[in-house]
């Protein structure tokens, strides 16, 4: 697998292009040298720009069943390869080899839901008759690609978040750049060269790479680019949204997700799906669980359940099968996620059980008396963190649940059926899971959130909606309609 990547290139408009300068790929358990790849630079990405307003032709062009034809051909590709991919998800990342592997899968339903939805690419017609004098006129409107897309993704789900942005490109008949983050670029490569392999036509579809300082900017501000879709922090989304100028922006920004556990809970599950759901791919989730708000008549069970299960979590080697969680993507992020614990406890929290870092791991941890003016409790830790808090009644639940500048997805783990539409209607979020952490998804409903979580949704449907515009049609009739 190395040597097959080494010297691969970056994908541009259908070829593979390599740079004398390159930027190294490590693998964060052991900061080991997996392969290089170009650092490109503005000249790079202006070209690829030029090429994909070409592509941007061509994708529109394209009948809807050779879209569907390359997109499931771009699958199986994966699906026959999937071992390839999963090794390559596992050690440019943070993913263990089980974690990576269901991405993998996740990647070609990803896919073939793209094929089955650029059918179903439709519109309406309009009753023009409703406004008077307006009798002799007919029409409708249907949905047309915008043209180019930028996508820039993040490093935690370095598959299939790339898919869930080409994949809809794609099937509306769009050309689109993807620049994937500097630390898990393979996974991106490996997409293209299914695309690739599934005879996308040349110019449709590039994945770049390089510093986002040196070629973001280009990416973001050039106005060929008719929509910018990211998947990464708040402080870059709103930086991006200040510079991209006149054109659709679709961002997913994370989150600091919040959990409520009522006293009528399923004790065990709600145990077990919180503890997984922070911990998952060492807490490197835009849904993961961070703050849990348990009623305080179960609150002391509770937290001695949820650390005795964290606390036969297997930490380590992310290729053995056997292990649930590997490092942090950097040294750099893990002792960034120390100090905001430290700066926690400095201001009263206490450890239940980890705090303890050795390099790029960092031990999954559980924290109480949290005060709520700290980092940790305002800002997404994104990584393997949670705060276990007391309520006394469903309603502080609510309102402390709702108390930061994030919504993505909520959960709440109760048997009484009003509670839970209670939640529905006043958890101000994106997706709430009813009996579930935070942390659960499939890749065809709308996905995104409110406040600082973000704008728009994706979802492969909803990721249509956005990457296309509706075009009226209207007749006017010469002759009188007449019964």
């Amino acid at each position: 697998m190395k040597t097959e990547l080494l010297g691969m290139g970056m994908y541009i408009a259908g070829e593979w292009i390599t740079k004398e300068e390159t930027i190294p790929v490590l693998n964060p358990q052991d900061n080991s040298f997996i392969t290089s790849v170009p650092a490109a630079s503005a000249e790079d990405m202006l070209f690829a720009i030029e090429k994909a307003k070409e592509g941007a032709k061509i994708a529109a062009a394209m009948p809807v069943h050779q879209r569907i034809s390359i997109l499931n051909k771009a699958a199986n590709y994966i699906n026959e390869n999937k071992e390839e991919y999963a090794i390559t998800i596992a050690e440019e990342g943070s993913k263990t080899i089980l974690q990576a592997r269901a991405e993998v899968k996740r990647c070609i339903q990803t896919l073939q839901i793209s094929a089955e939805e650029a059918r179903r690419i439709q519109g309406e017609t309009i009753p023009f008759d409703q406004r008077e004098g307006s009798e002799n006129r007919v029409g409708y409107y249907y949905r047309f690609p915008i043209g180019i897309i930028a996508a820039i993704t993040p490093f935690n789900d370095p598959l299939n978040l790339v898919a869930h942005k080409v994949g809809p490109a794609i099937a509306s008949g769009n050309a689109i750049i993807v620049k994937p983050a500097t630390a898990t670029p393979l996974s991106a490569l490996l997409l293209a060269k299914a695309f690739e392999a599934a005879g996308l036509p040349p110019k449709v579809f590039s994945v770049i790479t390089g510093h986002g300082g040196e070629i973001g900017d280009i990416l973001i501000t050039h106005p060929d680019i008719r929509m910018v879709s990211f998947t990464g922090g708040l402080e870059t989304g709103e930086n991006i949204a200040h510079k991209a100028g006149l054109k659709k922006i679709s961002m997913e920004l994370g989150s600091n997700s919040p959990v409520i556990v009522l006293k009528d809970a399923d004790f065990e599950d709600a145990v077990e799906s919180t503890v997984s759901g922070a911990f998952y791919a060492a807490g490197q989730n835009c849904l993961g669980v961070q703050r849990v708000y348990i009623e305080r008549d179960i609150y002391d069970e509770f937290c001695s359940s949820f650390v005795a299960r964290t606390e036969n979590y297997q930490v380590g080697d992310k290729m053995l099968e056997t292990t649930d969680m590997g490092p942090m993507i950097s040294e750099k992020e893990a002792i960034r996620v120390e100090t905001w614990v430290n700066e926690a406890v400095s201001k009263g929290a206490k450890i239940l059980t980890g705090g303890k870092r050795q390099g790029a791991y960092y031990s999954p941890t559980v924290l109480v008396d949290v005060p709520e003016d700290c980092t940790i409790a305002q800002q997404e830790v994104f990584g393997p963190v949670v705060l276990l808090y007391a309520v006394d009644d469903f309603a502080s639940a609510i309102e402390k649940s709702n108390a930061v500048n994030y919504g993505l997805q909520a959960g709440i783990f109760t048997r009484d059926i009003e509670r839970a539409f209670e939640a529905i209607e006043k958890l101000n979020v994106g997706g709430i899971m009813i009996n579930d952490s935070s942390d659960y998804r499939i890749d065809g409903m709308p996905f995104g959130g409110v406040k600082g979580s973000g704008l728009g949704r994706e979802g492969v449907k909803f990721a249509i909606q956005e990457m296309t515009e509706p075009k009226v049609v209207n007749f006017k009739l010469n002759y009188k309609r007449t019964v």
